[in-house]
């Protein structure tokens, strides 16, 4: 029985040093042996919309959110922006997703400093913003953002 484990575990072992050796040897010759190649990445807001309110919320995101949203495309700051529109798959989920596309993930590195002065332009100071998203509060929930990264298959 000893002698039975002891092989058991020298073959995992042998194994596991294989497995290492092979990483490494990818790691040093600069691929990988990942199935994709990474792309964009995107930012996704799942929203509720109060019973009956998606037209408000919509109608609201046609103001400051659509113009800050061309704003920062228009200066590459993000790559694009969607909104969409659906039917909940029970009463605790989901209708809209607002969905922001960057380059890649190192364009999130101080996006707050590159997105803060687009909204003072075009909205104004902190306590508009302020009353603006406290308004919002009442016609929607977040339910929760991702990060997510778009990947194309090999």
């Amino acid at each position: 029985m000893k002698t039975i484990r002891l092989i058991t575990l020298a073959s995992i072992l042998v194994a596991f040093a294989a497995v290492c050796s092979a990483q490494t040897s990818t790691a040093s010759s600069g691929g990988s042996d990942a199935p994709y190649v990474e792309g964009p990445a995107w930012s996704i807001t799942f929203v509720r919309a109060k019973a009956n309110m998606s037209d408000d919320y919509l109608k609201n995101l046609g103001g400051s959110y659509k113009a800050t949203s061309e704003e920062a495309k228009k200066q590459g700051i993000i790559m694009d922006y969607k909104i969409l529109l659906g039917d909940p798959a029970n009463k605790e989920d989901f209708d809209i997703m607002l969905i922001v596309q960057f380059k890649n993930m190192a364009a999130l590195d101080a996006i707050r400093d590159k997105t803060d002065p687009i909204a003072r332009k075009l909205i104004g100071t902190e306590d508009v913003m302020r009353q603006a998203s406290v308004k919002r509060m009442e016609i929607r929930d977040i339910l929760g953002t991702k990060l997510m990264r778009e990947v194309t298959l090999k």
